[in-house]
């Protein structure tokens, strides 16, 4: 029989704050035995003790959640799409009807434990980007947490890569940014670069014609470029954080392998030198995309850059079988295996993130809060937004989910999703 826990409301109090306490709150690398003050008014984390001594103000719910996780929400910087919908794909019909299927994917992805993610459009024709792009900007200012998951913006996963390493991308609609900024202004179009963007995330690879210009330019608007989809050798890999890179899309897949002469990409979670920092890296941690002993590898070359991803695609959430992509081919789904089905490539993935961080738990030997951090800090400290995002201080947006540890025979640990909280609101119930 699954344990009740009690939420106390206290009459006559509609302050706004609650209480959550007897949890273990995630805390840089420890699980701390603690209480945590919200408010469901504002969305924000609040001082206890301010509130309780100097305001003298009583919360108006505690929620006792008898000793279980309290963790930021989750963080997916690379989501294709999910529950049927694609963010690259612009329904015949309407316009109108993207926007209806991104807040669809919003309000089911939330029950997942993702706060907030980055809505990721694959190589596209132009068009595609000009339609879709306006709707998958940062959506944090409605601050409304019936719409379930957040945009933090959109994350281009091309089509700026290189055509010998473009796995499922339609290798023609790929193109080179010769031109710099101009190319990228032309493609995704001009006003999609301004600021403020509804882009966050840009992944492109360094060793094409005018990348490293296009790199500058993009960071200085303040957009973040990630490193993918490349057969850049580790010189270039490393011009490429010179010029601004922060961040490796989905390392080890889409690159040049790590070689002994030369590392490739790989190679830069290695570097130590004043001049350059150790960009952040993704991780699929599917049991598909890389070996445990992969993912284990990276981790301890670079504990505090690692960042888990699903790279799940339109079919995440769906039934077993076989579906139209968008180039054409066809894309069979078995499990969280994707593979297109004229050659048997990986075609993505279609795990929830929660899952991951099992994996990853279980697979590298990390601390619950060791993997916990990478799907809550550090890819807000990617994003810049580390004092908004991925951690439970005072100030920060009141995302939360409420997990279950569980402990199988053998010793493998599971991390269930019990309660999201967004905006100090619980949006998912469990039990």
């Amino acid at each position: 029989m699954m344990p009740t826990y009690r939420t106390v409301a206290c009459p006559g109090n509609s302050s706004g704050v609650i209480k959550f306490t007897n949890c273990l709150l995630v805390k840089g690398d420890s699980l701390v035995d603690g209480d945590l003050w919200v408010s469901s008014m504002t969305g924000k984390i609040l001082n206890g003790q301010e509130i309780l001594y100097e305001h003298r103000t009583a919360p108006e719910k505690i929620v006792n959640l008898g000793g279980r996780i309290l963790s930021p929400g989750l963080i997916d910087t690379q989501l294709n799409g999910a529950y049927g919908f694609d963010f690259s794909v612009i329904p015949e019909e309407a316009t109108a009807a993207y926007g209806k299927g991104v807040l669809r994917v919003n309000r089911s992805l939330v029950a997942t434990g993702v706060t907030s993610y980055l809505p990721t459009l694959t190589s596209q024709p132009p068009e595609v980007y000009q339609i879709a792009l306006p709707f998958l900007g940062p959506s944090g200012n409605a601050r409304d947490a019936s719409y379930g998951s957040e945009s933090l913006g959109a994350h281009c996963e091309g089509p700026f890569l290189n055509p010998t390493k473009n796995g499922i991308h339609n290798a023609s609609v790929l193109q080179e940014p010769i031109n710099g900024l101009s190319d990228l202004a032309n493609c995704y179009g001009p006003t999609n670069l301004q600021t403020p963007s509804p882009i966050k995330l840009i992944t492109l690879a360094p060793e094409l014609p005018g990348a490293l210009s296009s790199i500058q330019a993009l960071t200085a608007n303040g957009i973040h470029v990630s490193i993918g989809h490349s057969e850049a050798s580790y010189e270039e890999a490393k011009a490429g954080v010179k010029a601004g890179a922060s961040m490796i899309t989905h390392l080890f897949n889409a690159m040049r392998p790590l070689h002994h002469r030369n590392p490739g990409i790989f190679g830069l979670l290695g570097t130590a030198s004043h001049s350059i920092r150790k960009p952040y890296f993704g991780i699929i941690a599917d049991g598909i995309h890389l070996h445990p002993t992969s993912i284990k590898i990276a981790w301890n070359a670079h504990p505090d850059g690692l960042i888990l991803v699903t790279d799940a695609m339109r079919l995440a959430g769906m039934p077993d079988g076989t579906y139209d992509w968008t180039n054409g081919s066809r894309i069979i789904k078995n499990g969280a295996l994707l593979t297109l089905e004229e050659n048997g490539k990986i075609a993505g993935s279609s795990i929830q993130l929660v899952d991951c961080v099992t994996n990853f738990l279980n697979w590298t030997g990390a601390s619950v809060p060791e993997a916990l951090k990478a799907v809550t800090e550090t890819p807000a400290k990617m994003l810049g937004l580390q004092d908004v995002k991925g951690t439970l201080n005072e100030g920060a947006d009141a995302d939360m989910v409420v997990l279950d540890l569980q402990e199988a025979v053998g010793g493998e640990k599971k991390l269930v999703v019990d309660e999201v909280w967004k905006f100090g609101v619980k949006v998912f119930d469990r039990i």
